[in-house]
């Protein structure tokens, strides 16, 4: 069953064009991995999605009502939305932003904020000040500020881009992991963690879908090759895919 969905959006700034009559519908429960080339319309999308931003055309339905017609509560509660860049207002402390993170939500178990410290290794970071923290650990902090309401969908722009190998791992697994019981769709700059993550890839070009398939029958579409101009050698290992470009 979709839970949102997106109907003919076309997004324009200035002379750009960066969505093109782009449609597409997510499940409520799915883990979705959004790739493509540089400019390809990928945080557009997201930030429609999320209601951050408004379509020029097209609208957004959260399940059968516009996204439009809902409160900023309402879409707070129910869309969780981790930006690719992030800078608060204030120079607020790790402790601060986490109880902002929960203020979103309604009847969280006592033990909500202490979960997310531990799950996202933030133990002994709660005073610091936003400024003092590495982009690591930043990322990591907003992971939970976002998660510590346990939100119905879930948008995620390059969460993991900041991080080092073993945390950028262990957050894409964990993400995709929440499509089993929930909606995650990611923004995925590695294609290898794309293919290997998610069960649902959706390939954007031009600000448009490309392709929307399974991942294991994405990944050996030629459209991906000519999507990011280079040819693709295709590797299956047990770990999952590994993509190596040439032109």
């Amino acid at each position: 069953m979709s839970v949102l969905t997106a109907e003919r959006l076309v997004v324009r700034r200035g002379a750009a064009t960066l969505l093109k009559g782009l449609s597409l519908s997510l499940d409520a429960t799915e883990s979705v991995a959004i790739i493509g080339p540089n400019g390809a319309g990928k945080s557009t999308l997201l930030k429609i999605l999320a209601g951050i931003e408004t379509p020029t055309e097209g609208q957004v339905r959260l399940g059968r009502r516009s996204l439009a017609d809902l409160s900023a509560a309402v879409r707070a509660r129910t869309i969780g939305f981790l930006p690719q860049h992030f800078e608060p207002h204030w120079d607020l402390s790790v402790a601060q932003l986490l109880r902002l993170g929960a203020e979103r939500g309604e009847r969280l178990p006592a033990d909500a904020l202490k979960q997310a410290i531990v799950a996202f290794e933030l133990a002994g970071l709660e005073p610091r000040r936003w400024s003092t923290l590495s982009g690591g650990e930043r990322a990591r902090v907003l992971l939970a500020a976002v998660l510590v309401v346990d939100p119905p969908v879930l948008l995620a722009d390059e969460p993991a881009a900041s991080l080092d190998i073993g945390h950028r791992l262990d957050v894409v697994e964990a993400l995709a992991a929440r499509g089993r019981d929930r909606l995650s769709v990611v923004v995925v700059h590695d294609l290898d963690l794309a293919f290997s993550c998610f069960g649902r890839v959706v390939l954007l070009a031009g600000g448009q879908v490309v392709a929307d398939e399974p991942a294991a029958g994405l990944v050996g579409d030629r459209r991906l090759d000519e999507a990011f101009g280079v040819r693709f050698e295709r590797l299956r290992t047990e770990g999952g895919w590994h993509l190596r470009a040439s032109r």
